[in-house]
């Protein structure tokens, strides 16, 4: 998706219980203000335009809020990335909109919003983002609540997407920490809703790879509801009690659920030094299109136990092609 991001702001407040810096109120009105603004405890951000190819970044200290009073537009740029970054300890982040133009259509080598931080990131707002959405990896326990990924108008095509849908890898949340819960959110994207790569200690809620809770989640037209995968050369690794409960989802394109071991393949050759255990499915309900597969599982060696599927139910659509092992106590699908 071609989009130029923007931060548009409700006031933000990035709070700490500790102010440790000076007791000064700092105000951004350009990525030139950045540097002494974050030497104080309260930051404000008025509305400016951040050049394309550049990051704004903010390296708050403990104990500093940050109020965001403007929207923050992002120029266009084909570039690595990131747009916008934030970095601190016990802080407390709500009340923004991240923006984006239609016209943007631009692989970024990261996630358009990178998030090192601990403390509380809420009631955020991403519209449009022209890549993966959220790079999480926080130095502390953090808690992300209430968040809207809205990428629906990737579903159609634009100026720059040859005819094709704009959106693609537009993966919600891309984690690789411990002590993180993410909660009573939503995303509308065409790719991950969550993609977790390493960590423990991880609750997605309301909206971890040990002890990995997926709960109460509203997914709409993406290509896939709800996913594990793992590379087919890994080694050394595991994916170990696996939770989805209370999730729902429409409009679903390719699979509803999907297990795979075999990427960056699809339902090919998986892998066999991946251990998976403990995948289960409460109360989920899925709706797929016509064309999609309900259900497909692509194991290798490393699969092992009784998984139970009883809650799941998944309806429209076809039977997956691939549905490999067999110790899946199955729901309607």
């Amino acid at each position: 998706m071609r989009f130029s991001l923007a931060l548009a702001t409700l006031p933000v407040a990035l709070v700490a219980a500790v102010p440790t810096g000076k007791r000064c109120t700092g105000t951004i009105s350009s990525l030139n203000d950045v540097a002494a603004a974050q030497k104080c405890t309260t930051i404000n951000i008025n509305a400016f335009t951040v050049p394309a190819g550049k990051t704004f970044a903010i390296s708050a200290l403990d104990g500093t809020t940050v109020n965001m009073l403007g929207d923050v537009k992002f120029g266009v740029a084909n570039w690595a990335g990131p747009l916008f970054s934030i970095t601190g300890n016990n802080l407390s982040m709500e009340t923004a909109t991240l923006l984006t133009a239609k016209d943007l259509h631009t692989g970024m080598g990261k996630a358009e919003t990178e998030i090192k931080m601990s403390g509380t990131y809420s009631n955020v707002k991403v519209l449009n983002s022209p890549a993966h959405v959220y790079s999480v990896s926080n130095p502390a326990k953090l808690v992300m609540s209430k968040l809207t990924i809205d990428n629906s108008a990737g579903d159609k095509p634009n100026s720059k997407s040859g005819g094709k849908a704009a959106g693609h890898n537009t993966d919600g949340f891309d984690v690789s920490t411990t002590d993180l819960t993410i909660e009573d959110s939503t995303v509308y994207n065409q790719d991950d809703c969550i993609a977790i790569n390493k960590g423990s200690n991880i609750i997605f809620q309301r909206n971890t790879a040990l002890n990995i809770q997926i709960l109460n989640n509203k997914v709409v037209n993406n290509d896939q509801a709800l996913r594990i995968k793992t590379k087919a050369d890994a080694s050394n690794a595991s994916v170990t009690n696996v939770v989805f409960n209370g999730n729902t989802a429409t409009g679903i394109k390719k699979y509803g659920v999907i297990v795979d071991q075999s990427y960056p393949s699809t339902l090919g050759t998986p892998g066999n030094k991946v251990a998976m255990s403990g995948i289960s499915f409460g109360t989920n309900n899925i709706a797929v299109t016509s064309d999609a597969q309900r259900v497909a599982v692509d194991c290798g060696a490393g699969c092992t136990g009784s998984w139970d599927w009883s809650g799941l139910k998944v309806t429209g659509g076809k039977a997956g092609k691939v549905y490999n092992y067999k110790n899946i106590k199955a729901g309607s699908y």
